[in-house]
């Protein structure tokens, strides 16, 4: 049994209930938005937001009706963002496969990505409770606040971990956090378990987003070219790191005009090869082992047992996932 299908082990048959709801309400009779929604649920990937809104329901109540709907309206609003952030990254590339604006065009793909944010709201509404509607609410604020948060970004001269975690845990984290905090209230659970899953589920997002970065510097199987975060003019942890050091001041000038998008190829590749030697990937590595310690903590020996242990392997996937 691989990993993913233990992690999924207490939850499989809700979430055969969740895909099916989620290919359900992807379905339309308007021709150009049924092509664009079937390919965004050809590359539905790995269900991790759903699974953690479902186990973190189950770890002290049942999962109904409403905790599928709020599970739908997550991944939902995910998409939508995902669609959105493509446009404005110009990325012709999600994945691996061609994004909605390269499949169609930009004004398409940000009206495809408008559909999916209302069909969120929908769906956050019929989970039954205003308190879910609030959060997704303002965890579609939380997700754009951290796109312009990095967007103002480039025209900043200082370069600072702080800059960056403040962008991730808005951009990736808060998704996670939510994802978590959704699946307890909506099982009754105590507001301090509630506030302790939300905490398990931005470590969880901050280690995840980590883990994307380090696959910008080995792995194109994920879509994700060798430096393409700095084509694109984003500076992650690794580099961070490296050009914080003591010495590596030029390098820092390389960087701001990386995130200006004033590099040339070779700089990009100069820079790449400087973050690798200077031990910049190592160090992301042990943060994220610091962060898993963090969210280990919080899962807990309280509610089902079975839920805890597929929890801390969720973390572990996030940590070492290939994908």
């Amino acid at each position: 049994m691989d990993v993913l299908t233990q992690i999924r082990k207490p939850v499989e048959r809700e979430m055969k209930d969740f895909e099916s709801l989620f290919g359900i309400t992807l379905q339309h009779q308007n021709p150009l938005l049924m092509i664009a929604l079937r390919h965004v649920l050809s590359r539905k990937g790995k269900l991790m937001r759903p699974i953690l809104t479902l186990l973190a329901a189950k770890k002290y109540g049942e999962i109904n009706d409403s905790v599928l709907h709020a599970a739908v309206s997550l991944e939902m609003l995910h998409t939508a963002s995902l669609v959105h952030d493509d446009v404005v990254d110009e990325s012709g590339v999600r994945r691996g496969q061609s994004s909605v604006n390269a499949l169609l065009d930009n004004k398409a793909a940000v009206l495809v990505g408008d559909y999916l944010l209302s069909t969120a709201l929908k769906h956050a509404a019929m989970a039954g409770d205003l308190r879910v509607v609030d959060l997704v609410a303002r965890l579609g604020q939380t997700l754009s606040d951290g796109e312009l948060q990095q967007l103002s970004n480039v025209k900043s001269d200082e370069i600072s971990e702080n800059q960056y975690f403040n962008v991730i845990r808005r951009k990736t984290a808060s998704l996670f956090a939510v994802c978590a905090e959704v699946g307890a209230l909506l099982s009754g659970a105590s507001e301090d378990e509630i506030r302790r899953l939300g905490e398990f589920g931005t470590y969880v997002g901050i280690c995840f987003q980590i883990r994307d970065d380090v696959f910008d510097y080995y792995d194109a199987e994920v879509g994700k070219p060798t430096g393409n975060d700095m084509k694109e003019g984003k500076l992650t942890l690794p580099v961070v790191h490296a050009v914080l050091q003591p010495g590596a001041e030029t390098w820092h000038e390389t960087a701001l005009k990386v995130r200006a998008g004033r590099a040339t190829e070779e700089e990009i590749s100069a820079l790449v090869d400087f973050t690798k030697q200077s031990g910049g990937i190592e160090y992301a590595r042990r943060k994220m082992d610091e962060f898993r310690e963090q969210a280990i903590g919080l899962i807990g020996s309280d509610g089902n047992e079975a839920v805890g242990e597929a929890l801390r392997l969720y973390l572990d996937f996030v940590l070492k996932r290939v994908s």
